[in-house]
């Protein structure tokens, strides 16, 4: 695939650093999202003029799920007991990560932003099968 540079004013720079993950998207990964994948919460993608859609990509949960230490319908869980809540998300066969109200995103991270309003290292999620941190199973995958 052909690279291509752009220029991009401060405004723009800013919108696209509101819409990503720190240290996970690229500007690319967000423009990617924004103009081709539609809704981060449409399950398949933006519909193509020809009716098709464009496939939705795989969550970071993934190669969890693809290493049997996660299933999909496992729910994560995060609590903040000095303001007495806990949110709740659960896997998705894609690897994403759905919340209550219907909303799924494709990383912990932005799915526990969404719920605490802050941002947030969402692989703190506990996995409630496991009582496993999610950092803890990436790495346990990782020096399997």
């Amino acid at each position: 695939m052909a690279r291509r540079t752009i220029e991009v004013d401060d405004e723009v720079f800013a919108f696209l650093q509101q819409h990503s993950e720190p240290l996970v998207d690229t500007p690319n990964d967000v423009l990617r999202r924004l103009l081709l994948s539609g809704d981060p919460e449409e399950p398949q993608g933006k519909p193509l003029p020809t009716g098709r859609r464009l496939p939705r990509r795989p969550g970071a949960l993934l190669p969890l799920i693809n290493a049997g230490v996660v299933t999909p319908g496992d729910v994560l869980r995060h609590e903040q007991p000095r303001r007495r809540m806990v949110h709740e998300a659960t896997v998705t066969p894609q690897g994403w990560l759905q919340l209550a109200n219907g909303r799924s995103f494709s990383t912990p991270s932005r799915a526990l932003a969404e719920q605490t309003g802050t941002t947030i290292n969402g692989w703190i999620y506990v996995h409630m099968p496991s009582g496993k941190p999610l950092h803890a199973l990436r790495s346990q995958i990782e020096h399997s």
